[in-house]
């Protein structure tokens, strides 16, 4: 099925799909593991609401989720694009282009978020936008 328009349903089959690809990745599933330490289902829950606030505006979650990231251990520049690759693979396959296409720019600016938390610069993957940087400045 294609969605044409994110819903709190759609979001949630986004989600749990990407996850258990997430959980299978080689690089990203024992991190998650570790870090979840059997609480995937509450967390996948949080998910949800996490995607639906960014997304929909639900205001469904509250957390802190750059200080919650930032007492990972091991994390590296790969563990972020293999995310990135992997949402961008399941909204592509799940919503329309032009709806994937803004659920892909909202995940990149979260991960460039956690990324500049990380490593204190913008991962290879942020292309800065032309407004970002009015006049050359």
């Amino acid at each position: 099925m294609t969605y044409h328009t994110p819903t709190v349903e759609s979001i949630s089959e986004l989600v749990h799909a990407f996850y258990a690809d997430v959980r299978q990745d080689a690089l990203l599933g024992p991190v998650f593991d570790d870090a979840l330490n059997g609480q995937w289902d509450e967390h996948l829950h949080r998910l949800v609401d996490f995607w639906s606030t960014v997304l929909l505006g639900s205001r469904s979650f509250k957390g802190n989720v750059l200080g919650k990231h930032m007492q990972l251990q091991g994390i590296t520049p790969a563990h972020f694009a293999a995310w990135v690759r992997l949402w961008n693979e399941h909204t592509a396959r799940l919503f329309a282009p032009e709806v994937a296409h803004g659920l892909q720019a909202a995940a990149h600016g979260v991960a460039r978020n956690l990324f500049r938390g990380y490593f204190g610069e913008l991962p290879g993957f942020a292309t800065p936008r032309q407004e970002a940087h009015p006049h050359g400045a």
